[in-house]
């Protein structure tokens, strides 16, 4: 059963695990890269006047964005207003250590802090909009693409990675609960009325820890258990431990999987 999302919760989680994020989110980072790389497939210049990163986080992907591409405007967004000075010091790194194409970085450099879906201005005649493993946590997605299109300009392309409908299937087995994960195809039907789609794809990722103690730990640093803020008795506790021990159980530990899908999109011209 999937489970509406609390985004002040959410906001809480993940500013408690923005130091510990880029250590244990392993498969958002590989998206990251992965995502970075399709983009760069899909456009003839390496060049963005003006780019719109949302759900900025820690700074992975914009690492990886601008180890691709120059940028003239970059502007961050986050939920987590924690998160601009995790960017800023990503930058200052990157700068520092010569990670960017050509050791340029950004001429412009914009944080805008809060809930995509509702802050009340964004910057116009965009080039690029780009989400790593963000879009999971919004309530109205056709929404969003619709006012994606309208910031973006008229050859501005949306590129995104987020989870499919196997995400973390084994906890939501066991506590029978948890967010609500769209196709591929939904996701591109719901574009599809604004963006033409350029290339996607979809993978699962199947990681394996020593016990279910260690998922847990893992999901907690990372931050995405952000749906509830209803504390396990010691009982409850130990069920879920013991059914996730007997049902997911493979020869080094126990599983738990990842469903990654990605797309890069090109606005429609009217």
């Amino acid at each position: 059963m999937s489970q509406q999302i609390n985004k002040q919760l959410v906001r809480q989680r993940f500013a408690n695990r923005l130091q510990s994020y880029s250590d244990h989110a392993v498969v958002q980072q590989q998206m990251a890269q992965a995502l970075a790389e399709m983009i760069a497939r899909n456009v003839k210049s390496p060049v963005f006047p003006r780019l719109l990163e949302v759900g900025a986080g820690s700074g992975a992907f914009m690492t990886e964005l601008l180890q691709h591409f120059m940028v003239e405007s970059y502007y961050a967004n986050d939920l987590v207003e924690e998160s601009h000075l995790c960017l800023s010091n990503q930058l200052d790194r990157c700068a520092k250590e010569g990670l960017t194409i050509n050791g340029v970085t950004i001429n412009e450099f914009h944080f805008l802090a809060g809930d995509i879906e509702q802050l009340e201005t964004l910057p116009m005649a965009l080039d690029l909009v780009a989400s790593n493993a963000t879009l999971q946590w919004l309530e109205h997605l056709d929404s969003f693409f619709a006012r994606m299109a309208h910031h973006l300009n008229s050859e501005g392309l949306l590129a995104f990675s987020s989870f499919s409908t196997a995400n973390m299937h084994e906890i939501a087995e066991i506590a029978g609960t948890g967010l609500h994960y769209h196709s591929l195809e939904e996701l591109e039907h719901l574009a599809g009325k604004y963006f033409e789609v350029i290339e996607s794809k979809e993978e699962k990722r199947q990681l394996i820890f020593s016990s279910p103690e260690a998922v847990l730990h893992h999901i907690r640093q990372t931050g995405v258990n952000g749906i509830s803020r209803h504390a396990w008795t010691k009982s409850h506790y130990s069920r879920f431990i013991a059914q996730y021990r007997e049902r997911f159980s493979c020869p080094n530990g126990v599983t738990l999987t990842y469903h990654p899908l990605y797309c890069c999109m090109k606005k429609r011209t009217l």
